[in-house]
């Protein structure tokens, strides 16, 4: 947006001011902490479930594309608490319980909610698994860990046929198999079959049990750091979630509010992560919102389900990555009708597993106000599996790379490590500790009991911290140069990543050691294709055009950059995607720096090698 003339005002967000806490102590650590309370709360998901049907049953709780035909299914309130006391009964039935969980290898699906739900009532832990484990994976190696760790009682998947094998992986331990499509399988327990199950009073009695220390899940970490972790999320954690976005909840402040509107999420993030499972899922059923399933993705195949389900949908919120946010800005430059429907309701804007550019935002603003005549809030939530959501970006910013300020109820300990500060984070929503793993319990809490999240942050004006915090790159992946000159990983590769859109998907950063930095690159799977077209099929040279293009923008990045910490010298572009077998990249899209650089040695070696190796441009 040009400078020198005055913006629109944003649409409000309903939400409070910032008011925190600084405090400062021996070593120079700092403590941040809301001075508002947390506010009102479920006593459970469950039973957050069950008061919303019984207030409007008939209201339309999920939403969902019938594969086939392609026409929205609609699932009330009401039906789903008749479905999932049916379901927790037959779990009952199966000999579910704390000690014996419901795991779910299918994707977001309408029954798969369910079964999560069901398996909360009947007091038995729900462990939705990265689909990826079963349908992408070669060896099952994770999945089989995953399974090893929590030893549930069901499996459930949507369809059996593409997960047979990674069924078939896991051997015959004595769990039962529940699918919506058995296959004609007799073994396998048909979920229709069990969602017909007359209650008993024994699903009333187990709901009756649960409390703040009832394991509502076993989330998995993406397994960025070796295999995933299972991570115990109770009840009071999911909860506490609530409370602390309930207690910034301001619905005075928007003079829009309805208390009748009825909110309509579109979300296609996956329900194994505490973003699409514990922060959008639960959130909706806390708001008696309508949640429609998105089968979309930020992909090139699957981005146009996105958008026609937008159409449709007109949602009042709306989260996602912000390749998909870039994908989208890109589809409403040029589509009134589309532009509409997504502005018609919309409050606010969120992002999260990367960082917005500022050329993103600045389209997104422009596309709001051609729409609205106002600019939209876009914000984020930093947080981690183990944590919830610790952090989030509670008014109407001017910028972007923000991660907000604490949660109520959460206290931020800022550590200084280097020439970073640490991020600890200590409160309700925060894990008791990794299942069975004592010695790493010992390892990631301090000895005041704050957990280390291994992220550095920094503060936009340390005298005014109301102004908020910017995530600073991990701890761990920093390096320096033989000069003795820090490279801040954290925030180079993102800004590189940025300049070098929409051509890269995303990027390494080597030079440990060395006298310059260095990046290796995926390119963008729709940048090739693109090429490929143009050079008529011919993938050798679409692969030399792409990867000048890319040496161009890298070189206009480093024209813009002062220092060597900041400038890119050689750069290679990989043709062998990353590999989530080996955990070079997780099932949101994480990359891992630093298994990368082990694991390509030989590619890093050829970006120092004098002469520079076959494919390496210098800069």
């Amino acid at each position: 947006m040009a400078e020198g003339h005055t913006l629109p005002e944003f649409r409000l967000l309903p939400m409070k001011a910032p008011d925190i806490e600084m405090t400062r102590a021996e070593g120079g650590i700092i403590y941040l902490t809301p001075r508002q309370a947390p506010g009102d709360r479920p006593k459970t998901i469950p039973h957050c479930l069950d008061e919303r049907a019984l207030a409007h049953p008939d209201r339309p709780f999920l939403r969902e594309r019938d594969p086939e035909t392609g026409v929205w299914q609609t699932l009330t309130y009401g039906e789903a608490k008749a479905i999932t006391d049916s379901l927790a009964q037959a779990f009952l039935d199966l000999g579910a319980g704390p000690d014996a969980p419901v795991m779910i290898l299918s994707g977001n699906s309408t029954r798969a909610a369910m079964v999560m739900l069901a398996a909360q009532k009947a007091g038995a832990p729900a462990a939705p698994i990265s689909v990826p484990y079963s349908l992408m994976s070669t060896d099952h190696e994770k999945l089989r860990h995953c399974f090893n760790a929590v030893q549930p009682a069901i499996i459930f998947a949507e369809q059996l046929a593409p997960f047979r094998k990674a069924i078939d992986a896991l051997g015959n331990t004595g769990f039962k198999v529940v699918a919506a499509d058995t296959g004609g399988d007799n073994t396998v327990l048909a979920y229709d079959a069990l969602a017909a199950t007359a209650p008993t009073g024994a699903v009333a009695d187990a709901m009756a049990r649960l409390d703040d220390d009832t394991v509502g899940k076993y989330l998995f970490t993406s397994g960025s750091t070796g295999l995933p972790k299972p991570v115990p999320t109770t009840q009071g954690a999911m909860c506490a979630m609530i409370a602390g976005q309930e207690g910034l909840r301001d619905d005075s402040r928007d003079p829009e509010h309805d208390p009748d509107h009825v909110v309509n999420m579109l979300d296609w993030l996956p329900w194994n992560h505490i973003s699409g499972s514990n922060v959008n899922f639960n959130g909706a059923i806390w708001n008696g919102a309508t949640f429609w399933i998105d089968d979309g993705k930020p992909t090139a195949a699957l981005f146009q389900k996105t958008i026609d389900n937008i159409r449709d949908c007109s949602p009042s919120s709306f989260g996602t990555a912000p390749i998909a946010l870039a994908m989208l800005a890109d589809a409403m430059e040029s589509d009134d009708v589309l532009l509409e429907a997504f502005f018609r309701n919309m409050r606010s804007i969120g992002y999260g597993g990367a960082t917005l550019s500022d050329d993103l935002y600045d389209r997104l603003q422009s596309l709001a106000i051609r729409a609205t005549g106002r600019r939209i809030p876009i914000i984020t939530m930093y947080g981690a599996t183990e944590t919830q959501g610790i952090t989030v970006v509670h008014w109407e910013a001017e910028r972007v790379g923000l991660i907000g300020l604490p949660l109520p109820g959460m206290t931020l300990k800022l550590v200084p490590n280097g020439t970073k500060l640490e991020v600890r984070v200590k409160g309700p929503s925060v894990m008791p500790g990794y299942l069975d793993s004592p010695e790493k319990n010992t390892e990631v809490f301090d000895d005041e009991g704050y957990y280390c999240l291994g992220d550095a942050v920094t503060f936009v004006d340390e005298d005014r911290p109301e102004h908020g915090l910017v995530f600073d790159g991990r701890v761990g992946e920093d390096f320096k140069l033989s000069s003795g000159t820090w490279v801040s990983v954290g925030t180079l590769r993102p800004d590189f990543v940025s300049a070098c859109s929409p051509l890269v998907f995303d990027a390494v950063i080597a030079g440990q050691d060395k006298d310059f930095a260095s990046a290796m690159v995926w390119p963008a799977q729709a940048a090739v294709e693109q090429h490929v077209k143009a050079a008529g099929g011919d993938v050798a040279r679409a692969l030399d055009t792409l990867t000048d293009e890319i040496a161009r923008k890298a070189a206009a990045f480093n024209a813009s950059e002062t220092g060597s910490s900041r400038r890119i010298r050689r750069l290679l572009v990989l043709s062998e995607p990353p590999s989530i077998d080996a955990g070079e990249i997780t099932d949101k899209g994480y990359v891992n720096q630093r298994l990368v650089i082990d694991r390509r040695a030989t590619s890093v070696a050829s970006l120092y090698a004098n002469p520079p190796g076959e494919g390496v441009v210098s800069l």
